[in-house]
Formats: C-alpha cells, sequence, structure tokens
C-alpha cells in the first residue's frame, strides 16, 4: 500500500531541485526559486489526476479536515457525523472547529450507515462526513441523498482510499469537499501532508486562505496581501511538495500492483468457506489496499489473531476491534473529553454523550473483521508463503471450534 515501498531516484530529484534553489517554502521569494514552484504542480496534477476543479495542498490530513470544516462554515453548535470506526484525526478535526462529534455505527462495508446516519441527523446536525476506510467507498448514493434531504455539507474523508472510486467518479471529489492524507504510510506519501480537493470555487478560495494565516493571495507581493478572515499555519513545505509530485506520477503503478496483490492473496484465503469479506458498494472501485474479512464469530476471530501473533506471522494485518487509533471501544480520551485546551460545558457534556452510546452494531462487524495491508513489494511466492501460513492458523482455530459455531 505505501508509496514509500518504491521510493526512488524520481522523489530525489524533486527535492533536489527544491535544495538547489534554497527555498523550501511554498508561498513568496519568486526570484531566487528560478521558477521551481513544486506545490502549485502537485495542486495542478492533483486536480488532473483525480479529477476535481481545485485543489488546496496543507500540512497533513488532519489540517485538510479542519481546513474543509471551516472553508463549509461548520462551527459552534453543528453537529458533524462521523463513524465509529474511523483515525482520531476525523473527530479532532471536528472538534478543533468547535462542532460536535456525532458518532454512529458502521455496517459491513467498515464504512457510514446509511440507516444509522439517517437516525442521528437532527436539527443541528450541519455536515455528514463519511470516511473511505481500508482502501473501499461508502454508499454514498444514500449519503448524498441524505444530504440533499437536509440540506447538509458533504465532506469525503478519502485520506485511505487514494485512487479509489465510485460509479466512475474518484473518491473525494464527490462530495462539497473531499481530503487526502499524503503522510508516510498512505498510497501516496509526501514524507507529511494532505489536501482539499473540491469543485466548489468558495471553498477553494477559502481553504487557500484558511491555510495560510487568511492570507488573501491576489497579489504578487505577499507582504501586502489582505486578510479577509482569521486563518491558522497549514501550509506545505516545498520539499513535502517535491515527494508528492514524483508520487502522484507513481499512482497507476501503485493501483495495478495492489489490485494484482490484492486478488492473489483473496483467492487463496477463498479457500477456506468460512471465511466473508466486506461489502463494497462499488466492486471497480476498490484500491485495494487492504483485504478486509471476516470471521464467524468474535472469539474465532480473537483466537486467530492471537495464534497470528503467537507463530509471528501478524505483521500487516490488523485487529481493529482492539486498536487504539481506530475503534470506538479504545476511544477512553473521547469518551472522557480529556482535552489540554478547556472545553465549553455543553460541548463537552455533548461529546461525552455521542462517545459513550451503544455500539452494538458495529461491535458486531469489527469484532469479526481483520484487515491484512497489501504491500506493493511482495513477490508471488511471498503471496504464496504468507497465505498458506495465514490459512493454516485459520484452519486449526476452526477445527477448534467445529462444534460450537
Amino acid at each position: 500500500m505505501p508509496g514509500y515501498e518504491f521510493f526512488g531516484a524520481e522523489e530525489r530529484k524533486e527535492v533536489t531541485d527544491v535544495l538547489e534553489t534554497g527555498i523550501l517554502m511554498r508561498y513568496g521569494f519568486d526570484g531566487p526559486r528560478k521558477g521551481i514552484w513544486k506545490a502549485k504542480e502537485l495542486e495542478t496534477a492533483i486536480t488532473e489526476v483525480f479529477g476535481c476543479k481545485y485543489a488546496q495542498l496543507v500540512s497533513s490530513g488532519t489540517a485538510a479536515l479542519t481546513t474543509a470544516l471551516s472553508a463549509l462554515g461548520v462551527g459552534y453548535g453543528d453537529e458533524v457525523i462521523v463513524p465509529a470506526f474511523t483515525f482520531v484525526a476525523s473527530f479532532e478535526a471536528v472538534l478543533s472547529v468547535g462542532a460536535i462529534p456525532v458518532l454512529v455505527d458502521v455496517d459491513d462495508t467498515l464504512t457510514l450507515s446509511p440507516a444509522a446516519v439517517r437516525q442521528a441527523v437532527t436539527s443541528k446536525t450541519k455536515c455528514i462526513m463519511p470516511v473511505h476506510m481500508c482502501g473501499s467507498m461508502a454508499d454514498l448514493d444514500a449519503l448524498v441523498a441524505i444530504c440533499k434531504e437536509h440540506d447538509l455539507v458533504l465532506i469525503e474523508d478519502a485520506c485511505q482510499s487514494i485512487g479509489g472510486t465510485y460509479k466512475g467518479k474518484m473518491l473525494g471529489t464527490i462530495g462539497d469537499a473531499g481530503t487526502f492524507s499524503f503522510d508516510f504510510v498512505k498510497t501516496i506519501t509526501c514524507a507529511e501532508g494532505g489536501v482539499v480537493m473540491t469543485n466548489r470555487e468558495d471553498v477553494y478560495t477559502s481553504s487557500d486562505g484558511y491555510s495560510d494565516h487568511g492570507h488573501d493571495h491576489k497579489g504578487v507581493d505577499r507582504g501586502a496581501d489582505l486578510h479577509p478572515f482569521i486563518g491558522y499555519n497549514f501550509r506545505i513545505s516545498e520539499l513535502h511538495a517535491a515527494v508528492g509530485l514524483a508520487q502522484i506520477r507513481k499512482l497507476d503503478t501503485f493501483l495495478s500492483t495492489q489490485k494484482k496483490n490484492h486478488a492473489a492473496l483473496k483467492a487463496i484465503l477463498s479457500t477456506i468457506p468460512e471465511i466473508t469479506y466486506r461489502r463494497i458498494p462499488d466492486e471497480a472501485g476498490d484500491s485495494c489496499t487492504f483485504l478486509s474479512w471476516f470471521l464467524p464469530t468474535a472469539e474465532i476471530t480473537k483466537q486467530v489473531v492471537a495464534e497470528l501473533k503467537a507463530q509471528g506471522i501478524i505483521a500487516g494485518s490488523f485487529y481493529w476491534f482492539d486498536n487504539n487509533w481506530h475503534y470506538i471501544s479504545k476511544w477512553d480520551h473521547l469518551k472522557n473529553s480529556v482535552t489540554l485546551n478547556k472545553l465549553h460545558p455543553d460541548l463537552k457534556a455533548a461529546v461525552i454523550h455521542h462517545a459513550g452510546k451503544d455500539f452494538t452494531a458495529s461491535d458486531a462487524v469489527m469484532s469479526r473483521c481483520i484487515s491484512t495491508l497489501i504491500n506493493l513489494c511482495w513477490t508471488e511466492e511471498q503471496i504464496k508463503t504468507k497465505g498458506e501460513q495465514m490459512t493454516a492458523v485459520i484452519h486449526k482455530v476452526l477445527q477448534q471450534h467445529a462444534v460450537t459455531y
């Protein structure tokens, strides 16, 4: 999955271009940079590759979410619907703009359950934020319909699904705004970075200013820029953008390799009839960064995970149900609303309420799910060996539970 697996001469060349000018900042210093504008070049490439009108690079995927929320006017008193299975950045970004993260159940897509979303909509709901987890996508038709019905904005967190599509459109380009993360373990890496993508000029203009202290960027003299609103420093550097520029040119190779390796591993695991797979709303659009599979019961799944660990072959397989960063069951800091800055009492109470709800439906899905990361550098022999090792463990555990399940 990670682009860093194919890191090489192309990235070094782009970084060297920047180092030779000595201009590491994306704005200003027009003369000394000698025509080298890596961030601008990468933004243009993103619009061309992913088919959106506008792209604003920022310092991280989290910064991209925060910027998108702010650009769409989400803030005090607003509720943002997010899934119980995501990365912590989703609710962090919502809290950073003063809004309320309303966590709801996921279904067998491992993404927002449209039925749960519909039940969660209130008069305070401003935004639905589907998170396209583990390479695949949410049921966007259903979520778009809910947004239209209730006049809500849709922000796609596509940080884990770069290159995935839904009915011919790139993930991250379907909502009012979409975000990618370009951190070190994403499909395309800048080492650190992110982007807000949108087809709305107003969202782009706001994102452009918000991520650079409110600068309007309308003149040729940065020092003379006006500040129509307050912003923050979420700028990406030229060095980070340079890495991403080399990486985006390799995206087709990344995706084709992922899909080939994904299919090969799935073919091996599919010899076990007790294994089922996540539901994918558009099979053709899966970016195949992970193979996500289910076992019959939570008990069997936990025992398989334990046996994989005991045999030293767990690397690259994730049991999200017990994962500190990705699932509600381990987010005690959110459930208790532990923050360094003081929250308004009403916001604190709302956070605790929504994080402490019953997520039995999500538990039933996540407690049986294992996601296996698809590496780009696997050889056919390595895939065969990994698959055989995994199936041996699964058979062993299933035999022990042959009567009970």
